[in-house]
């Protein structure tokens, strides 16, 4: 790694904001600008500043977190806190990763090299992929996808949830040849007939996955979490 992610810190509470910034003076990819423990400041100071990336916290007094990373255009955000309830949110917003204090240089690590691939490859990401649906082709963007599921009418065919709460019915199109054009790291097949998205969970256990999407009776969707599939779901998720 040629090019250092200029790298902004931030941590309401100064004990957890020193630790911070000692793991990340650990990792030569990184370059720290300026550390803050109060968001409302560093919005202040952010036209001045010349950064890549911000590792921040969520729960802080005045601008949380979250609201903090929507304000910023073009960066990108590793969130480091203390609960585990955001991740959903956070993924929701596209941050590279959500680690859970107390945070461990191994982890933080794991972080910084996402948020570097990403930097360095932000135009070679695709978005969306070209299928044959039953209204002919469409350009199906990955951030509109809640799960995959097989179709109940032809086994062959597959029917899209996507984030507007629409369906979409693909043509002809096989789970491993989509799996192979879904973003790995956004994206996991949980069983035989679904994948789901990573960002449309709202809570999951060994056995079983629930959605944010509602169905008509106003219940959340639950999809089944397969013996086989369980323990590469569980990596993709952990936290």
């Amino acid at each position: 790694m040629n090019t250092k992610l200029k790298c902004l810190l931030l941590d309401d509470e100064l004990p957890g904001l020193t630790y911070l910034k000692m793991l990340c003076e650990q990792i030569p990819e990184i370059e720290i600008v300026k550390t803050f423990n109060n968001p409302e400041k560093l919005l202040a100071e952010i036209s001045d500043l010349d950064f890549d990336l911000l590792i921040s916290d969520i729960e802080m007094p005045g601008i949380d977190g979250l609201h903090l990373a929507e304000m910023i255009q073009d960066k990108l955000v590793i969130f480091c806190t203390a609960y585990k309830n955001y991740a959903a949110d956070a993924f929701n917003i596209d941050a590279v990763d959500y680690i859970t204090k107390p945070v461990k240089l191994e982890r933080l690590q794991k972080a910084i090299s996402k948020a570097y691939e990403r930097f360095n490859k932000p135009e070679a990401a695709k978005k969306f992929i070209q299928l044959n649906t039953d209204r002919g082709k469409t350009l199906l963007y990955f951030n509109q996808i809640q799960y995959i599921k097989t179709a109940i009418s032809d086994s062959r065919d597959k029917t899209v949830l996507l984030t507007d709460g629409s369906f979409l019915n693909l043509k002809n199109v096989k789970f491993d040849t989509l799996l192979k054009e879904l973003p790995e790291t956004d994206f996991c097949r949980i069983n035989k007939k679904e994948i789901v998205a990573v960002k449309a969970i709202k809570f999951f256990n060994h056995n079983e996955i629930v959605l944010h999407h509602l169905e008509k009776n106003d219940k959340n969707s639950t999809l089944i979490l397969s013996e086989t599939y369980r323990s590469d779901f569980l990596k993709k998720v952990k936290i």
